[in-house]
């Protein structure tokens, strides 16, 4: 099975439990069209291949820490999109869940999905109990206070912000959870893999900054402009757009270099630069920003690493 496949399929199996007839019915039906169909499912599919390049030697519970991961994410989104927040009409091309059932059921389902998270790594936690408590812990510190997608979301009713610090906890610490929690689920010190999650979390945020300004609503799924009209921390209006790309090009130099040696070093590389053009690809490059024609060289990055 690959593993696109395979995290489809642990997912489903997460949301089947759904269906049992006591359940609230819209509530249930919330949950699913948060988690289907998916986005790039790229914070699961780093989980699993940074457990595959560490021997996965333990595929149930690796299946349940990316499927975690993704659950969390799934929930971000959900919160994100919220009246409150981003007030968002669409995500992933579909409606968004409050406005799919409104925002009382899209407050409950953002909340499941935590939970849900949690109930799906600790079902697997007893084929490696002595891995439990790294997994949990880390899960949690992706989520919670004081550097967690809770406090990501939090930063932006701050008045004075660290664009650095905001993009690390908004969106770095769920990639950091991903390729640490891979290690860990496959019996490795997670702490050698934090790097890698690090620079592509901030690499990921920087580069839905520029998309936000240089794509379309049609090619995202969802809303752009939203950073202004909201007026949040952004690369794009800290940086300049040829700044914020030259950013995104750095992080993800950055992150290539971070790999540990290991046996799956070469795929990881491969799904590193694939995912660096599917986020910026070329017809983005040369938008116009304010009126002004904007055509940085992007430079590649460098093949040895």
């Amino acid at each position: 099975m690959d593993t696109v496949r395979r995290i489809e399929w642990v997912l489903a199996e997460a949301l089947s439990e759904l269906d049992d007839p006591t359940a609230p019915r819209s509530l249930a039906a919330a949950l699913k069209h948060a988690v289907f169909p998916g986005g790039a499912r790229i914070r699961p599919r780093l989980c699993l291949a940074v457990a595959m390049a560490c021997g996965d030697d333990c595929a149930p519970l690796s299946n349940a820490s990316a499927a975690a991961i993704e659950l969390m994410h799934c929930a971000s989104l959900v919160h994100d999109d919220l009246p409150c927040f981003d007030n968002a009409d669409t995500r992933r091309g579909q409606p968004s869940v409050h406005k799919a059932f409104g925002e009382r059921l899209a407050v409950l389902a953002g909340d499941a999905l935590i939970v849900l998270a949690y109930q799906t790594l600790s079902a697997e936690i007893h084929h490696r109990p002595e891995r439990a408590k790294v997994l949990l812990r880390g899960l949690s510190k992706a989520v919670g206070m004081p550097g967690g997608i809770v406090a990501g979301q939090a930063w932006e009713s701050e008045s004075v912000v660290d664009l650095r610090q905001y993009q690390r906890a908004k969106t770095g610490a769920l990639f950091a959870a991903a390729t640490s929690l891979g290690a860990a689920s496959a019996g490795e010190a997670p702490a050698a893999w934090e790097a890698l999650g690090n620079w592509l979390g901030e690499a990921y945020q920087v580069a839905d900054d520029i998309r936000d300004v240089a794509a379309d609503a049609a090619e995202l799924g969802k809303p752009v402009g939203q950073d202004l009209c909201h007026g949040r921390p952004s690369a794009v209006s800290t940086l300049g757009l040829s700044g914020a790309l030259e950013r995104f090009n750095h992080l993800m130099g950055e992150a290539l270099a971070s790999i540990p040696a290991c046996r799956g070093e070469k795929a990881l590389r491969a799904l590193l630069r694939a995912e660096s053009q599917r986020l910026i690809p070329s017809h983005m490059l040369g938008k116009p920003q304010g009126g002004k024609q904007v055509n940085p060289r992007r430079e590649a990055l460098p093949s040895s690493i």
